[in-house]
């Protein structure tokens, strides 16, 4: 019989529930949990692949030392043994953790307690650094805690709603079908869109504000000022709740509006009706993510925002708000157990004296930290300096994901010692490691999340542990306990360690600080396994329920009152004569950070399949940039190589990039190498959206496709893409130099047999040439050149993989890359979780399907998370307006 368990999404800080199904055979699907509070059974295109990407191939299953086998006693006593040395000789601030909101929350615990309590160090950093860090920097200047006030449920009760920084359709996909269904529902409702980009998102705004990078906190001073003189303002919250207005109110006032049109790059009519919907609309939400995160005033446009929300009253209450959307499943857990090195476990503060003795008290630990350890840029300039002398890397990627990404690879490489915990044995930070830990994944781990509402909810294992892989948190005890510290680290289940952290929420606490689960310090280990999701403060004696903080006050600033930041708006344009444009990195819909789980789905690499740059067409035309060529991206940081996207939904002077591709899926594609390491003052976030590059068309001789059944070996060429497809891996190429002998490259990178004879032609006028390795009637592999981008059918060819070959004329028609009769293409994939094609949303658009509801009926495209409707119905559009020319 089939078994089905509940568990939690490991993607994005929606924090979907998830129902995972095992049959008789062991074949797992997944579908939505209805129950959920967060999706009511909605899931977006990654995790309706996720029984996808659960498969064992590239897992690392055993402990490695030197990139040999090991057991796991001889690993971690190694660990143990080199960190105690290390201590020993150059003291806790030799060694440091790098962690990632992808662990759960029992794995950050344990890492959070060993690394400040028992080493006394707080050099433990997390990826939420790079995501999440200034929204709790603004949290904590405003409210005195990290305290998100709202729910998603205000999204869809607001009137109006201000998604700032946020491609939501893309990056949140459910809550934006939870926030078009509202608007479907309530057609009054407004959506003011604020982003430099034209996005997916923008298809349900009613005004899009193309703002310039970083005019966010100009945007919102002005928007300040203008509340402050008119009805909108409150005067009662103001006096009863806060302190500060007038130096917030003061700073505001002093950006005259030539400044304001200036800073923002926005015309004053679009800025005019801003203000205005935002002062006669009471019910407003403002969700905000990396875009106004991940910059160097990320703090103060943080605060800028909140300060709007505070002067009006607005926040707390339903349908009201500021509202931080998280990146990463479980960034929101590791904030509470202090995963940040400037904040220590429960939302207690590493700076106050009463907290550390607090913690130290509950943990019964030797040590403490006594000051704020090194944010993650900073640590890793001391591991390049040698400051650090001992890193601990734990489920992330940062010679990928962190800015100067190949100082950062230079410094990890050098490091006396590096040990890896991860699921994959081969990722662009794992080859620099001294010790490999295997690691549990998704479907294998236990333990709990919480998503951007303050919602905990569990993930449960329906998987057997492959190998030898262990969790996290067991990897992290069995060190502390071989450094000498055995009855602290005295855990046998994630239960223990939860319960251990809720009864540290509440320790001490009298409604004192916001983190209180204190509800659940008692849980044992069976009412751990049935843990329905709850949203936190739950103290001991209360009910769970919807919470909202604020709406009377009550903050955390000894006081009680909130406080109004003045903010400066800053420079903008960090761009020079030698690089003249700006680069803003971010998210796709289809993959997740780097790749290491969504690179297995076939599904998910048909929408987009090789990393690509956005580009206005008049800067492309400009630059010699031509449509699907290649462009080189140029920092005094580093270079990146890419597909040039020329789009109109890019503003002028900007390329917008992806930051997911990695050496194991693309040949120069590390987008991170070409961010430079600037950070803000306060959070310590790196500035990933305003980044000056200078960019020009790569100069390639050759254009390359290429099907294989087998997974290629890395390709000799100056540029290549990989990509899982259907039944086998699809690869974009480019030469920069001829290949004398291109059956033999074949063989080399295809694995072909010598045995085996290509079927193929060559135009030595045209460039063109087409081989094709058939094993009787299997393809084995195809490669298409030519001179100019191919314009071979992809999705055919690749579907050419599991056909059946052995008809002649189908054999030459793949040779032509055109399909035959009967077999039409499908064209670029639109819809992930159905695989439908551009060409044949067209084709029921030719048949009388005009409306995106209509397509979705006749071919199923956007039907299920809808991340895709917005591309639809521009495809409609499209269509229509060929038919009526």
């Amino acid at each position: 019989m089939a078994a089905e368990v509940k568990t939690t999404c490991p993607y994005c800080g929606v924090g979907c529930g998830v129902i995972a199904t095992v049959d008789e055979t062991g074949a797992v699907s997944v579908k939505g949990d209805p129950e959920h509070p967060s999706n009511f059974g909605r899931l977006c295109s990654k995790g309706s692949a996720l029984a996808e990407t659960i498969d064992l191939d590239g897992r690392l299953l055993y402990p490695e030392i030197a990139g040999e086998r090991s057991g796991w006693d001889e690993a971690l006593d190694l660990v143990a043994r080199r960190f105690s040395e290390t201590i020993a000789e150059h003291g806790p601030d030799s060694v440091a953790f790098y962690v990632s909101g992808q662990l759960l929350t029992e794995d950050y615990y344990i890492a959070n307690k060993l690394m400040k309590g028992f080493i006394g160090s707080a050099n433990i950093d997390t990826n939420s650094r790079l995501c999440m860090s200034s929204s709790v920097a603004g949290h904590r200047r405003a409210f005195g805690a990290d305290t998100v006030p709202g729910t998603y449920e205000d999204i869809e009760l607001a009137d109006l709603v201000v998604l700032t920084g946020s491609n939501l359709a893309w990056c949140h996909p459910v809550i934006y079908q939870r926030l078009a269904a509202a608007k479907a529902a309530r057609p009054n409702m407004r959506i003011v869109v604020i982003d430099p980009r034209r996005t997916m998102t923008c298809d349900i705004a009613d005004l899009h504000l193309a703002i310039r990078p970083d005019g966010d906190v100009a945007l919102f001073m002005g928007l300040l000022a203008h509340l402050s003189t008119s009805s909108a303002i409150d005067q009662n919250y103001i006096a009863s709740h806060t302190e500060g207005f007038a130096g917030a109110f003061a700073a505001a006032s002093a950006l005259d509006s030539n400044d304001l049109l200036e800073r923002t790059g926005l015309p004053a009519m679009q800025i005019r009706e801003f203000f205005r919907l935002f002062e006669m609309t009471s019910k407003v939400v403002t969700c905000y993510s990396q875009g106004v995160n991940q910059s160097s005033s990320g703090t103060d446009k943080v605060n800028a925002i909140l300060n709007c929300h505070l002067a009006t009253g607005r926040v707390g209450r339903p349908g009201m708000g500021p509202f931080s959307l998280t990146g990463q499943p479980n960034a929101m857990g590791g904030r509470e157990v202090g995963g940040l090195a400037n904040m220590l476990a429960a939302h207690m503060a590493i700076e106050n004296p009463e907290d550390r003795d607090r913690v130290q008290r509950f943990w019964e630990s030797p040590v403490i930290a006594a000051k704020p350890g090194l944010k993650a840029v900073d640590m890793f300039r001391a591991v390049a300096d040698g400051r650090i002398k001992a890193l601990w890397i734990m489920a992330t990627n940062p010679v990928v994901s962190m800015p100067d990404a190949n100082s950062v690879e230079s410094a990890i490489a050098a490091c006396p010692f590096v040990v890896v915990s991860d699921i994959l044995r081969e990722t662009d930070t794992a080859r620099h490691a001294q010790v490999l830990l295997p690691s549990l994944g998704w479907g294998e781990k236990d333990g709990t999340v919480t998503n951007s509402e303050r919602r905990i909810s569990r993930q449960r294992p329906f998987l057997g542990m492959p190998g030898d892989a262990k969790a996290d948190w067991w990897q992290l005890a069995e060190v502390g306990r071989r450094m000498g510290f055995a009855a602290a680290f005295d855990f046998d289940a994630p239960a223990e360690i939860f319960a251990e952290h809720a009864a540290l929420s509440a320790f001490e606490n009298n409604g004192s600080r916001d983190f209180d689960i204190g509800a659940r310090a008692g849980i044992t280990g069976a009412a751990y396994d049935e843990l329905s999701p709850f949203q936190w403060p739950q103290p001991a004696g209360s009910a769970p329920g919807v919470t909202r903080f604020f709406a009377d006050g009550g903050f955390y600033h000894a006081d009680g009152k909130a406080r109004f930041v003045a903010v400066e708006a800053p420079a903008t344009d960090r761009t020079n004569a030698d690089f003249p444009f700006t680069l803003n990195t971010g998210r796709i819909r289809d993959q997740w950070h780097t790749m290491t789980r969504t690179g297995k789905s076939a599904r998910l690499s048909a929408h987009i399949a090789e990393p690509f740059a956005e580009i206005h067409p008049r800067d492309a035309i400009e630059t010699g940039i031509p449509s699907a060529g290649l462009v080189e991206i140029d920092s005094p940081h580093g270079k990146a190589i890419v597909r040039a996207l020329v789009t109109d939904r890019q503003a002028r002077g900007g390329i917008f990039a992806p930051m997911h591709w990695n050496d194991q899926f693309a040949a120069k594609a590390r987008i991170d190498a070409v961010v430079a390491p600037i950070t803000d003052p306060f959070s310590g976030q790196p500035a990933s959206k305003n980044v000056a590059v200078t960019v020009r068309p790569f100069p390639a001789s050759h254009y390359g496709f290429a099907v294989s059944a087998t997974k290629p070996v890395t390709p000799d060429a100056a540029y290549w893409a990989l990509a899982k497809a259907e039944g086998g891996w699809r690869l974009e190429l480019a030469f920069d130099q001829t290949v004398e002998d291109w059956t033999a490259w074949c063989r080399a990178v295809f694995a072909i047999p010598d045995e085996i004879e290509p079927l193929g032609y060559a135009d030595r006028q045209s460039g063109d040439l087409r081989l094709a390795f058939f094993d009787g009637e299997t393809l084995l592999a195809a490669l298409f050149l030519a001179r100019e981008p191919v314009a071979v059918a992809r999705n055919w060819a690749i579907s050419q993989l599991s056909a059946v070959h052995g008809d002649l004329r189908k054999r030459f028609a793949l040779v032509a890359g055109r399909p035959g009769a009967g077999r039409p293409d499908p064209g670029a994939t639109v819809c992930s979780c159905f695989s439908v094609g551009v060409n044949q949303i067209a084709a029921a658009v030719r048949e009388g399907c005009h409306s995106v509801q209509a397509v979705g009926k006749q071919t199923s495209a956007g039907t299920n998370c809808g991340s895709c409707r917005g591309e639809i119905g521009r495809i409609i559009d499209r269509c229509l307006a060929a038919a009526a020319e």
